[in-house]
């Protein structure tokens, strides 16, 4: 989703710009190995483990629980993570939390059972389903800016939520960085970041 709705309006308006250089992009949720893929670059949404690439953070977003006004009228808003536990969730199937949602982080997290009344395989169906009314869902907050600002979405247990997730742009180090990579680089980043500054809740 996060390629879909911010990369490749970039990767747009790069090619313009740079009418000599090609790019294969690929969208996918799982981490690319790039050497073995032959990839460039990657964007990774999560903290990044000790490797051999570098990396250029970008920005972070927040992981949100969300639901439609329509049915916090219905069943009450939560106050709590406990509260979670007694309300209707909306999950993707194959994610690590389809059972249990993690609160807080360090020493003062908590981690709330729920009961995924809808499983889903995207992130764009479980957020329709909740602003259907089918119950609440935790997406990434980029993912449903559009849907907060329009009313069909209201956030809630803000002060629970785990630490932001950094996004950050990661490519090998080894040999020289090929002059293509660096202005793809050196365009994006720029631009991601001001994106990241629009997209809070």
């Amino acid at each position: 989703v996060f390629g879909r709705l911010h990369i490749v309006p970039i990767v747009a308006e790069f090619l313009r710009a740079y009418p000599d250089i090609d790019i294969r992009m690929v969208l996918a949720d799982g981490v690319a190995d790039l050497l073995e893929e032959r990839v460039d670059l990657a964007i990774r949404i999560a903290s990044l483990p000790d490797s051999s690439l570098l990396a250029v953070r970008v920005g972070s977003i927040r992981r949100v629980v969300c639901g439609s006004p329509a049915y916090f009228a219905e069943r009450g808003i939560p106050t709590k993570p406990a509260d979670v536990g007694t309300h209707d969730c909306v999950t993707r199937d194959g994610q690590s939390f389809d059972n249990s949602w993690p609160f807080g982080a360090g020493k003062s997290s908590v981690t709330i059972d729920i009961h995924a009344r809808l499983i889903v395989n995207t992130a764009e169906a479980a957020i329709d389903a909740a602003i259907a009314g089918a119950g609440i869902t935790r997406v990434f907050s980029y993912q449903i800016v559009d849907a907060v600002r329009d009313g069909r979405l209201v956030v809630v247990l803000e002060d629970y939520e785990p630490e932001p997730m950094p996004v950050s742009l990661v490519y090998s180090a080894q040999g020289l960085l090929p002059l293509k990579l660096r202005a793809f680089i050196d365009f994006t980043v720029p631009r991601l970041k001001a994106k990241f500054s629009r997209l809070t809740l």
